[in-house]
């Protein structure tokens, strides 16, 4: 599944120069780490609590704006439901896609935007363009 959801997301980028966000990363970066390796994307990882020097300290809820410039995509893999609006907030700000992960049959708190549930391969996520 998580090579699935990787590949959507190498799909959109396809050979642009892209800057991308993870919102949220927590302990799981598989994601992002394969991203990386990629030389037309920049990632950057966000948590409130990073837990290695390959995350940058920010609290969604009260973004630093700046690290979000020229951001293209932003993805969240199984944020906390009540960091989701904050997460679609910010990807409006910049103007970016955003991408949420939720975790499995967990409904998305995003009440002031419809996303679009999206099914590629074997991954199943919601998207907002």
């Amino acid at each position: 599944m998580w090579q699935d959801f990787t590949d959507y997301i190498l799909n959109e980028v396809g050979e642009n120069n892209v800057k991308i966000a993870e919102i949220a990363v927590g302990k799981f970066d598989q994601v992002a780490q394969r991203l990386s390796k990629e030389e037309n994307i920049t990632i950057i990882k966000t948590d409130i609590n990073p837990n290695d020097s390959s995350i940058i300290k920010d609290d969604v809820t009260n973004p630093n704006v700046d690290l979000y410039k020229d951001v293209d995509i932003i993805y969240s893999i199984r944020p906390p439901s009540e960091l989701q609006p904050y997460i679609v907030k910010l990807a409006q700000e910049i103007d970016s896609q955003l991408i949420i992960k939720p975790l499995t049959n967990e409904d998305l708190n995003t009440p002031k935007v419809k996303m679009k549930l999206k099914n590629f391969k074997k991954a199943s996520f919601y998207i907002l363009k």
